[in-house]
């Protein structure tokens, strides 16, 4: 296996979650030399701090306000030095990525496309889609990160048998050991845990909906407190909506949140609420059920497609119904019986999210081997003796 060509993963900027899934693929294959191909050196969308891991070698092709920073011919002359025998190209969309994928695929390299994207993000237009469809050309396969974001690759001619899923995870044994807590129903008590949001302060994130589902409960006398993690163009408009509201007092914006952070609230969280109008996936989502919370999440959310099953570890709901999301929030904050059982389902089925996952995907791909039975996203039985076994050892350990 000496001697094998390397294996190079792009995306624009590395957070917590690129850095998972390049060192689970450089543990999972040693003789493999893994190669993170980062375009920026700070991310343009998020305030995370940019990570590096000396697992694998990372290569960053420029500063965030080099104008030729997405230069194709600048990615496709790194392409060509390390002569990998693949790359995992993000970003599909942008026209630099296009010719620098349809260079690589002209220097015999094999090109893959990550995604997530959706038909349901928004609303579509079928002539720019079938002109999308050129984006995809180079791509001799995909890794999806879900059901909905693989039939849309489909879509776009990738074939059944050459899509993979695992895209969109993360390292369960990372967040729970930021979290540095027992992940629930143990750790915190019940009556001391708070709702959560984790979140950019966007339209797109429908903050406001959970808001006013708060002050219905807070009408009631059975609100709790709700910590927002997360900053953007929203901030004084939702900190004047919750003041209108009546819940201003229940409320703490606690901006944005590096992942440490977002672990420890998590330890302390009753429920993840994600009330999206547009979501591709919901990177929280598995890192919530990592620690056993129970989410309530909109069914625009790609990763309800595998991670969420509705009345066992959470449930889904439209993104205009703040009577249903206020009900829900009800149902969990006052019944610990129904809580704790959630609690546990989350813990099982947090596995389908790992980042073990991913390797799985990147190998069938590279592999080549697909069978019928892999071309689907993952299912609770595949993970049952897995799961059965993590809860033993989150048993002993607490």
């Amino acid at each position: 296996m000496a001697g094998q060509r390397p294996l190079i993963f792009l995306w624009e900027n590395f957070g917590p979650l690129h850095v998972d899934r390049c060192e689970a693929v450089a543990h999972a294959m040693p003789s493999r030399r893994v190669i993170g191909l980062e375009v920026l050196s700070e991310s343009t969308d998020y305030d995370w701090i940019s990570a590096s891991s000396q697992k694998f070698e990372k290569i960053t092709l420029a500063a965030r306000a080099d104008p030729k920073a997405w230069s194709p011919w600048r990615i496709a002359a790194v392409i060509a030095r390390l002569r990998p025998e693949a790359v995992f190209f993000c970003h599909y969309q942008r026209a630099e990525i296009f010719l620098a994928a349809t260079l690589a695929r002209a220097m015999g390299v094999r090109v893959f496309t990550m995604n997530d994207s959706k038909f349901d993000d928004y609303p579509r237009e079928l002539w720019r889609e079938v002109a999308k469809s050129l984006f995809f050309l180079p791509y001799q396969g995909a890794l999806a990160a879900s059901r909905r974001s693989a039939d849309y690759l489909r879509f776009f001619g990738i074939r059944k048998d050459r899509i993979a899923h695992g895209y969109d995870s993360i390292s369960v044994a990372r967040i729970r050991d930021l979290a540095k807590a027992p992940p629930a129903p143990d750790g915190a008590a019940f009556e001391g845990r708070h709702f959560t949001i984790v979140a950019r302060l966007l339209p797109k994130k429908n903050i406001a909906l959970a808001l006013r589902a708060l002050a219905i409960l807070a009408r009631a006398g059975q609100a709790r407190k709700l910590v927002i993690c997360g900053s953007g163009p929203l901030e004084f408009e939702l900190k004047a909506l919750a003041k209108d509201l009546g819940v201003s007092s229940l409320v703490d914006f606690k901006g944005f949140a590096q992942t440490e952070e977002v672990c420890r609230i998590l330890a302390q969280t009753l429920v993840l609420i994600l009330p999206s109008v547009e979501e591709q996936f919901g990177q929280v989502i598995p890192e919530a059920l990592s620690m056993g919370v129970p989410v309530l999440v909109s069914d625009n959310c790609g990763a309800r497609d595998h991670l969420v099953e509705t009345g066992v570890n959470g449930f889904i709901f439209e993104p205009t119904n703040v009577e249903g999301l206020a009900y829900f929030m009800r149902l969990l904050s006052t019944d610990e019986s129904t809580w704790r059982s959630m609690a546990l389902a989350a813990l099982r089925i947090a596995g389908r999210g790992d980042v073990s996952q991913f390797v799985t995907g990147v190998r069938q791909l590279v592999d080549g081997a697909i069978a019928p039975s892999l071309a689907q996203p993952p299912k609770a039985e595949t993970f049952a003796l897995r799961e059965e076994a993590e809860l033993e050892v989150i048993k002993d350990c607490a």
